[in-house]
Order: C-alpha cells, then structure tokens, then sequence
C-alpha cells in the first residue's frame, strides 16, 4: 500500500500543460537569482552540494507551488487535482495534501530530541510555544539547537515534517532572519490574526508564505560558497564587534543556593527571563547596520520578535552561572554586570574563548557540503530511491525528475510526461 505521503501522482498531473508554466515560474523563483548570481545551471549546483540535495531542492519549491493560486479564477494546483482525480487517492493521502496547500515554511529551532521519534520545533519568525514534531529519519542526524526551515503539517494526531527540509547554519538562519524582517517592514505593520480564517491563518501567515523562495535562496547562498571554496566575509555584531564566542561561567560559593541567585538575576532590567533559568540580555533596538571594520564583513546581529537587540545569554547551571556572547566587548561589559549583581554569591569566572573557524571546525562534520539532514524522505515517491542520477518517479513512464538529472536550463527541466 502506498504511503500516505506519496505524492507521485500529483506530481504526473502537474505535469500538464495547463500548469507547467505556472511551476515554472515558482521554480524560477526559488532557484533563479542563485543560478544567475554564481553562474551555474541547477544540476551543477546539486553537484557542488555534493550530488544529493537536489531532490529537497526541489521539494522546497513544489512544496511552495502547491500553496499558490493562479490566473484569474484563482486557482489552487492542489484542489484542481483533487477535483479531478481525487477519488483515486486514500483518505491520509487527501488530507496530507490538503495540509501542504495549507502550510507555511518557516525557521526552527530544534529542542527536545529524541532520535528516530521525536522532537520539538520552536518557531523563530512568528513565535508561540514549541510543537511537538513526529520524525523518525531526520532525528538520527538533528542535533539539539539546530535550524531548519520546514513546512510542519498535521498527519492525524501527530504534527510531522514535509519533504522539503533545510539545515541552516546560525549565520544562515540569521541572515534570513533579518531579510524577513526587513521585508515586514517594507511591506508595513505586523499583521494581525485574521478573526475566522480558517486554520487560525492570519494575514502574517499569508506573507510568510509569499516568503517562501527567499528560504531557498538564503539557504543557497549561504552553502554554495563554502561548497565552492569561494572565501567567507568576516562576520561582526550590530556594535561593529567582530564575532568571536566567549562563555564567561561565575562558580557558585560554597555554601550559596542556586535560590538565592534566581532572587538577584529576576530583577535586573537588562535580562529578560525565558524560562526559570534561561534569561535574554537586551539592548536596544537594531538601528540597521552597523559600521563594518573591514573590507567584505558581514554584520550579524540577534534580535528579539519587536527588534530587540539580544545582547547575549545568561544561564543559571547546576553550580555556576553563564554568560555567553558573541564579543570581547560584550564579554567584558556582561562579566561586570554579573559581577555587580551577584557580589559574594560567586567566584572568580573562568572565559571560554571560541572563534567562528574553531566553531565550524569542532563540528562533527568536517566537510564543504552544507549541513546534512537526511536526503529528502521521497515524498514525491514510494517505490524509488532519490539517490540515483536519473531518477524517475513512480508511475510516471519516462518522465525524468529534473533536480537531479542532467544539468539542463531550468525552463527546459520538466520532462513531459505524455511523451
């Protein structure tokens, strides 16, 4: 029986004339402005990432196109099809894709872990509590904090990942951090939730959604240099700082109760509690970029959801108390301020000192490919490995999946299925 995330059938349909332009255009649009800047066709791209990330490629885009709506009746790919056709597909298969019409990719922070079951997903850009996510194949390889861009749709009783899933480096989910915030205040207020939209959408959802090629083209420039052996900007904070790790950890006192230092830490004005030992210490607002200190930097800053400058973190542990930030400058001026506040509860700290290369290097995977999840669980289909060089997708006769195929230009890459 196929599963009830197959997707191969819908994938043949869309194949028809009447669409294809239209899935065009959205791939064109996830993919275009990565081609043109660094001069490669898509399957040269797949090869620089290492000859296996062409298929989430290109289910982040087709994801995106089931979302859309076109011409002047508006219409939706996912609900011509099951107009047309549904009455061939299982009810689970139905819902999922009735879910994808639905979703919004957006970034998350991964708590939580349990690998080959679960995790939790912590949304960045619209905030709320974290959601339990279903996931057996990508929790083997997530590690906890990581970022990933996903689109997280119900299946059944259980809130699972779609096909289309991008690790981001923290320098990656940043940079687009900041691009979508600067794209909402282009576009004018925060919205509101919209009062009766179904699936409790808003009008926030709904922009995010538009957003969705500019995940894909994040996610593309930050990994291809690297890939590429093009050389990385120096990165620097919001004060001009250049980035360079430090933990400063305050041991407690003989004899001081970990009590005693929430009662002190809980009314500093700087920190903002997250939870009962895990503060934000805030600044002010970003006031756009900061002034580069060299040639070809690129400013990195942490921001809350009203724009926030997050200055760094202060952790309560079992016996001491971190600061972690990302500047010598920062290090000092967090080191005093703890010190003042918690004034015969604490030793003498001890400063942990990372750069960004030492950071990159300490990681387990020691590779120019971008972070790797799993190769995408084939969503598009059940019976074929998404690893070959010319796959082709189940019940679709000779027509060839094109993110992995021969490079050919993007406009020619859809293979018609009649043929």
């Amino acid at each position: 029986m196929r599963p009830a995330h197959d997707l191969s059938d819908l994938v043949k349909w869309l194949t028809r004339e009447e669409w294809r332009s239209h899935l065009e255009e959205v791939m064109e649009e996830h993919f275009g402005p990565t081609m043109e800047a660094f001069g490669l066709e898509f399957g040269e791209i797949d090869e620089a990432l290492g000859g296996s990330w062409g298929m989430t490629l290109w289910g982040c885009a087709f994801e995106d196109f089931l979302t859309r709506r076109f011409g002047p009746g508006e219409q939706n790919p996912v609900e011509a099809y099951l107009r047309r056709r549904g009455w061939k597909e299982r009810v689970a298969a139905r819902s999922y894709m009735m879910a994808l019409q639905t979703s919004v990719m957006s970034l998350y922070e991964v708590s939580d872990l349990i690998p080959g079951q679960s995790f939790r997903a912590r949304d960045l850009i619209r905030g709320g509590d974290p959601v339990l996510v279903s996931e057996h194949t990508a929790t083997r390889t997530l590690k906890l904090w990581d970022r990933i861009a996903a689109r997280i749709v119900p299946q059944g009783e259980k809130m699972i990942l779609a096909g289309g899933v991008l690790a981001f480096t923290l320098e990656g989910s940043q940079t687009l951090i900041a691009q979508l915030r600067d794209r909402r205040t282009k576009n004018g207020r925060r919205s509101k939730p919209s009062r009766g939209a179904p699936g409790g959408r808003t009008a926030a959802d709904q922009k995010l959604r538009r957003a969705a090629p500019l995940f894909t083209t994040t996610w593309l420039f930050d990994v291809l240099p690297r890939a590429l052996g093009i050389n990385q900007p120096i990165l620097h904070n919001g004060d001009g700082d250049e980035i360079v790790f430090h933990t400063v950890t305050f041991p407690l006192a003989p004899g001081i109760a970990r009590e005693e230092v929430l009662r002190r830490l809980s009314p500093l004005p700087q920190l903002h509690q997250e939870n009962p030992t895990f503060w934000n210490w805030l600044g002010g607002a970003a006031s756009g970029r900061a002034a580069a200190n060299s040639e070809g930097a690129l400013v990195w800053n942490v921001t809350m959801q009203d724009g926030t400058v997050v200055l760094g973190n202060v952790e309560l542990k079992e016996r001491g108390v971190a600061l972690s930030v990302n500047s010598a400058a920062r290090a000092d001026r967090g080191r005093a301020m703890l010190a003042a506040a918690l004034a015969g509860l604490v030793g003498t700290p001890l400063t942990e000192i990372q750069t960004v290369e030492q950071m990159k290097a300490a990681r387990p995977a020691k590779t120019a490919h971008p972070p790797r999840i799993s190769p995408l669980r084939c969503r598009l289909s059940s019976c074929t490995p998404c690893s070959t060089s010319n796959i082709r997708l189940c019940s679709m006769n000779r027509s060839a999946c094109w993110a992995t195929s021969h490079p050919a230009r993007l406009r020619a890459a859809l293979v018609d299925a009649k043929r």
